[in-house]
């Protein structure tokens, strides 16, 4: 049997993807199965044993190249070998766990039998599919992609996140640890400040140095800061400190993080990639929602928590606002009073 896994980006998504990946494999033992994900996100798959073959695209930097002219007889030709790795068998199930016009068409690409997506006109994706369930959007997003394995009489009651951490990975992570004064047995708290869902899901640089300042002062922690390019966030939070911090911005890989993570005691951060990365290698998270849906994207699992402001408009999903008054409203102190909460009761 040939299955062929659609699931594109971001990070989180592709993060939530995995236990599907796992629940199809331990029903399908022998079966070969491939995914196509975009570049940005390959490395949380890249080296998963659960696939047989995975398909990369570079569809940004593709349409990139050709709306501006460059390197088109290169672009054009690595287009071609996309889609003849992409045909180059015949797949028994197809599933679409994106729903979008641009999996769609990796879906009609492909030779399928079976296409399965949702029962969703959105972009018109569900043009696109022979057979077609119903999307709970009242659910998490993990249990919305078991949806598929459950249609295909597969049982998943406890979902695995296999992330392929390598010992190299983690020996690089314990090194850059030790070398930042934070060795194997010593007690840290991780902060992601970044989102790049948009930038009404971000919190503020001065509340994070304010709380960061606090867990140093009166928990007797370290605080590692990490991000992947914040384009000086974490240099400027650092700035408004009185304590020292470690600052790993954009030291570290997708799967190094994962490590990283599952060192730390916990990870507080907005709704943002890193916060599922920790979810998936079982560290709690203190999550910091405002305009999108806790329930649907949030932490997955037990031990996590949520810290929103109660506003009438939230969720509302927008990318800018004037006001950005639910991020606004949550406090310094009520994100330490959940830090301190949690040690306390570990």
């Amino acid at each position: 049997m040939n299955i062929l896994i659609i699931k594109l980006s971001a990070i989180g998504d592709v993060i939530h993807t995995l236990p599907s990946l796992s629940a199809l494999r331990k029903a399908y033992p022998d079966a070969n199965i491939s995914w196509v994900v975009e570049e940005t996100a390959s490395p949380i798959v890249k080296g998963n044993p659960y696939i047989d073959n995975l398909i990369i695209s570079r569809r940004k930097t593709w349409f990139e190249n050709l709306k501006k002219r460059k390197h088109i007889g290169e672009t054009l030709k690595e287009i071609k070998i996309f889609i003849k790795e992409l045909r180059q068998r015949p797949y028994d199930i197809v599933i679409d766990f994106n729903g979008l016009l641009k999996s769609a068409i990796l879906v009609f690409i492909s030779r399928s039998q079976r296409k399965i997506g949702y029962n969703s006109l959105q972009e018109l994706s569900g043009l696109f599919y022979n057979e077609k369930i119903y999307e709970n959007m009242n659910i998490h997003a993990v249990d919305r992609y078991l949806d598929f394995v459950r249609y295909l009489g597969i049982a998943c009651d406890n979902p695995e996140f296999y992330l392929p951490v390598s010992q190299a990975d983690i020996e690089a992570v314990d090194t850059l640890l030790y070398n930042s004064g934070i060795s194997r047995d010593k007690k840290f708290i991780a902060i992601s400040p970044m989102s790049f869902a948009g930038e009404t899901r971000l919190w503020y640089e001065d509340r994070f140095a304010s709380l960061a300042d606090r867990i140093i002062k009166e928990l007797k922690t370290d605080v590692v800061f990490t991000g992947n390019g914040s384009g000086g966030m974490i240099d400027r939070i650092q700035s408004m400190m009185t304590n020292k911090v470690i600052n790993l911005d954009g030291k570290t890989s997708l799967l190094e993080l994962a490590h990283l993570y599952k060192q730390a005691e916990l990870l507080i951060t907005p709704d943002s990639g890193p916060m599922h990365i920790a979810a998936a290698v079982g560290t709690p998270v203190i999550a910091l929602f405002g305009p999108s849906a806790y329930w649907r994207t949030g932490p997955y699992g037990s031990g996590h928590t949520i810290i929103r402001a109660e506003q009438p408009c939230s969720p509302c999903f927008l990318k800018k606002c004037s006001t950005r008054k639910c991020m606004a409203d949550i406090l310094p102190q009520q994100v330490f009073a959940a830090v301190e909460n949690k040690l306390t009761k570990e």
